[in-house]
This record gives structure tokens, C-alpha cells and sequence, in this order.
């Protein structure tokens, strides 16, 4: 039996840089859904882009013009698909540096493009030519309330910001999210949505649980060979905490998308069956994110499957272009 090539290696030979733009809110979990996509191939090859560095005011300018981080005027549109259009060309560039501590702009910094780049925030793929410059998008679109409550945790646990302060900026910043940030939704090739965990707060706190759907529309090219199967014996056998599996089809204001819901927590062999399909059909191994778990949430079970997604749309990219190539 012919051994499947290592994609992991692969991709390390191939001249293609694949970029995978993640959009939504501030605080809105962008990090987490492509955290797969970073373990799976390693430090040596995916690299991040915050695009909060492409802001063109601080924090007090902002104030002093009543504009939000959310408006166009807030951020360099040109110099950000400027250097992501170098990037994909193998060049390096000089990244602006926004620190949140401070609210203010540190120095530029070399940046050098790695196999895949991860660009995550408010306007990835805002615009035409933006889009253009992608190979993969997600939105990340969490409940208000959940995104509430993660935004206050982070703004005040983790960047030190006043309560009263994220509570007035997620106020303001409402409307412009729906201007400019949300009509993303309608070019992601993933939405993801969280909301509250059918099973209460208190399962939620204790263990991240929530409830998270992922939406996608239908691949336009199927690469033979390439599925991912749930073992529906280890999801339905000897469960002893909640869980919920739902498939359905929905509709946009301009397209008809899939969309999968899961709730609770799966035992730990049905994520564990997932990572032994990728490692069979990409070679990389081993793929083992979630080991030493008992059970895994929903978030867990969908940053695999997402990550899954966006490696068959690698996949596709090297097996109709040949040179290795994006196009």
C-alpha cells in the first residue's frame, strides 16, 4: 500500500503562501477556531497577523474623534493589502506594531512570510481587493451576550481596562459593527456561531461549553479521497454527559449554506477518531491535540473540523496547480 505523502512537508517545499483570513468582532474568539490549523503544522510554518497593527489612529485619537476601531477611517486598508499582496510573493515587510497596554504604536518590525499566514480581525477581507488576497475565510460570529462576556474578561482581565470603559466602547462601537465589520459574513467560505449552551451556565463556566455552529458552503471542487468520519458507535456509546449533533441546511441573503450544531461535551475517541482520519490522509502525525481529555466541547470538536476544511482547501490548491502554486 503506497504511503500517503507527508503534507506537513509538502507544504514546507511548496512556493505557495496560503493565506486564511479570520473577521469578527473584538473578542469575539478568532484565535481559538484556527488554533488546530497552528498545531497541526507548527510554529515553523503558520505564522499570525494581528490586523489591530494596521489601526491609523491610537487609542487617544480615537477618543479625541469619537471614531471607533471599527471604521474604515481607523484602519490603513492600502498598506495592509499592500503587504499581504507581498507576502503571498514570498516578500517581507515592515509590520506596524499597535500595543494595546498603552493604546499607542510601537516601531515597526521585520516580518517574513511563513507557509501559511493567519491574518485575524475586524476587516481581513473587507474589501474586493482584500478578498481577492485571501485563499480562505471565516467569520467568527458569537451571540451579543456571549461576545459580551468574553470582550469584558479579556479588555479587563487581560489588557487591564477599565470595566465602565469596554462596557461605553461596546456600545458605541454596535453600530459600526454592523456597517462595516458583519457584511463580511456574506464572503466567508466558515461562519462560525456560539451561542449559550443549552445545558446552563453552569456547565458553560465551569467547562467552556457552549453551543457552536458551523456554517459552509458547498466545496466547488471535491479532491477524491479526502472525507472526515465520525465514528458514530464512540459518539453514541457509554455517553455519560449531554451532547448535541445537528445538521440542516439555511439560507443567506445570497446563498443556501450547510450548517452543523454541536452542544455539550463528546467523548474524548470521537475527536480522537477525527485526528487519526487527518493523519491518515495528510501523513502528518501525529495529530493529537486534545490527549489526555476525558471528554471535548463543541469549540474543540468544530476547531477540528474547521481546520479539516481549510486543509482540503489546500489540498485542492496542489493538486490542480501542479507548481505548488495559489492562484
Amino acid at each position: 500500500m503506497k504511503k500517503t505523502k507527508n503534507f506537513r512537508d509538502v507544504i514546507a517545499k511548496s512556493p505557495c503562501v496560503f493565506v486564511i483570513g479570520v473577521a469578527g468582532d473584538s473578542g469575539s474568539g478568532k484565535t481559538t477556531f484556527t488554533s488546530a490549523v497552528r498545531e497541526i503544522f507548527g510554529e515553523n510554518l503558520v505564522s499570525t497577523i494581528t490586523l489591530d497593527d494596521y489601526h491609523t489612529l491610537d487609542r487617544e485619537e480615537r477618543k479625541e474623534r469619537n471614531v471607533t476601531p471599527l471604521s474604515p477611517e481607523a484602519n490603513n486598508f492600502e498598506l495592509l493589502r499592500e503587504h499581504v499582496s507581498m507576502l503571498k510573493r514570498g516578500l517581507p515587510i515592515q509590520k506596524p506594531v499597535y500595543n494595546h497596554k498603552n493604546g499607542r504604536f510601537d516601531p515597526p518590525v521585520p516580518f517574513s512570510p511563513k507557509k501559511i499566514i493567519i491574518l485575524e480581525g475586524l476587516h481581513p477581507f473587507a474589501t474586493e481587493e482584500l478578498r481577492s488576497l485571501m485563499d480562505f475565510t471565516v467569520f467568527v460570529n458569537p451571540d451579543k451576550d456571549v461576545k459580551y462576556d468574553w470582550k469584558i474578561r479579556r479588555d479587563v482581565g487581560e489588557r487591564g481596562y477599565k470595566k465602565e470603559d469596554v462596557m461605553a466602547e461596546l456600545k458605541a462601537r454596535s453600530v459600526d459593527y454592523e456597517l462595516y465589520v458583519k457584511p463580511q459574513i456574506e464572503y466567508s467560505d466558515a461562519v462560525i456561531r456560539i451561542s449559550n449552551s443549552r445545558y446552563g451556565k453552569r456547565v458553560q463556566n465551569m467547562r467552556n461549553v457552549y453551543n457552536v455552529t458551523l456554517y459552509q458552503n458547498r466545496l466547488d471542487k471535491t479532491i477524491k479521497n479526502i472525507n472526515l468520519n465520525f465514528n458514530l458507535f464512540s459518539i453514541n456509546s457509554l455517553a455519560d454527559r449531554n451532547f448535541l449533533f445537528e445538521f440542516h441546511r439555511t439560507n443567506t441573503d445570497k446563498r443556501r449554506l450547510g450548517a452543523l450544531s454541536l452542544d455539550g461535551e463528546f467523548s474524548f475517541d470521537v475527536i480522537r477518531s477525527l485526528e487519526k482520519n487527518i493523519e491518515k490522509q495528510t501523513g502528518v502525525t501525529p495529530v493529537s491535540l486534545y490527549s489526555g481529555k476525558e471528554y471535548v466541547t463543541a469549540t474543540e470538536m468544530v476547531q477540528l473540523l474547521l481546520s479539516w476544511r481549510i486543509i482540503n482547501k489546500r489540498i485542492a490548491i496542489e493538486e490542480e496547480s501542479g507548481d505548488g502554486f495559489c492562484v
